[in-house]
């Protein structure tokens, strides 16, 4: 894909990925008659972290996609994708603690503490934070090797995301089981390729050693 075409790409896609936010501004302002409902709090809560969870399941995705297709120019999304997370993410946590709790630190201390999907859902935060903290290139340089090692936190944040998820619906948990299976597949994915990788070099040297 030419550079051109690329920036392009980037301009529809990073649009597209600030559309829910613009929705959920219309609606909370109550703009052409859309509304957030009887509960706009619990609503944008609710939302929010949906698309958080999205952003960090379609950035996984990306990897996968990438290996099927070919197409190398998706790795130049995953970033954007990735920031995208933290931020619907940075957002679910802003809502909670200035409009839910109204910035009374005493008892969001004590929910992080005390409640176990609150806790899971903040660890993922923090994972998320660091990783947006270190997505630069310049990052990237300085840390070297430590990189990588660092960003593959983000299976730790989508599981602690999905599993804050179904902790959070308590009943009906159809859509958050339905997230779950979506991470293990591609969790699954990644580790079957590993596998295959590690096969395919054994075979080689077995091939090798007994060919005549």
């Amino acid at each position: 894909m030419r550079t051109a075409q690329l920036r392009g790409l980037k301009v529809v896609v990073f649009g597209l990925c600030l559309a829910p936010f613009g929705k959920l501004l219309l609606e909370t302002f109550g703009v052409a008659g859309l509304t957030l409902g009887a509960n706009p709090v619990e609503e944008l809560l609710h939302r929010c972290g949906l698309w958080g969870l999205n952003f960090l399941l379609i950035t996984l995705t990306v990897t996968p996609l990438r290996q099927l297709t070919g197409w190398t120019w998706l790795t130049r999304l995953r970033r954007m994708l990735g920031l995208f997370a933290f931020f619907y993410v940075l957002l679910h946590f802003l809502v909670y603690l200035g409009l839910d709790q109204r910035f009374a630190l005493g008892p969001v201390f004590e929910d992080v503490t005390e409640r176990p999907y609150i806790t899971l859902g903040f660890a993922a935060l923090l994972i998320l934070l660091a990783l947006a903290a270190t997505s630069t290139r310049g990052m990237m340089r300085r840390l070297g090797r430590r990189w990588k090692a660092l960003h593959r936190w983000v299976y730790v944040a989508a599981i602690l995301g999905v599993w804050h998820f179904y902790w959070q619906v308590k009943l009906d948990t159809l859509d958050a089981t339905l997230y779950a299976l979506a991470l293990a597949v591609l969790l699954g994915f990644r580790l079957w390729r590993r596998v295959l990788g590690r096969a395919g070099p054994a075979q080689s040297r077995a091939g090798s050693t007994s060919a005549p």
